[in-house]
């Protein structure tokens, strides 16, 4: 990997620290269990991480959908782990 993706990456983590203890769990799981993420998947991570937490927390949660299939396939991810 090299440092431009390295930094994206470690930017993302800290962008996943949420105020939301619900959304913090989700993350801490989701880092520890992702791998490698491709570009678009850190793409997809990013505009999520733009949302509000509570308009997060309801897509992660199942409350709320989506009908974006890039963003639907990173929602299923973030439920999954």
């Amino acid at each position: 990997m090299d440092e431009q993706r390295r930094a994206r990456r470690e930017r993302l983590r800290w962008h996943c620290r949420r105020a939301l203890l619900e959304l913090d769990i989700v993350f801490e799981r989701f880092w520890h269990n992702a791998g490698e993420l491709s570009e678009d998947d850190e793409a997809v991570l990013e505009d999520l991480l733009a949302m509000e937490d509570h308009e997060l927390w309801y897509l992660v949660s199942g409350q709320a959908e989506t009908d974006d299939p890039r963003t639907k396939g990173m929602v299923e991810r973030l439920r999954q782990t």
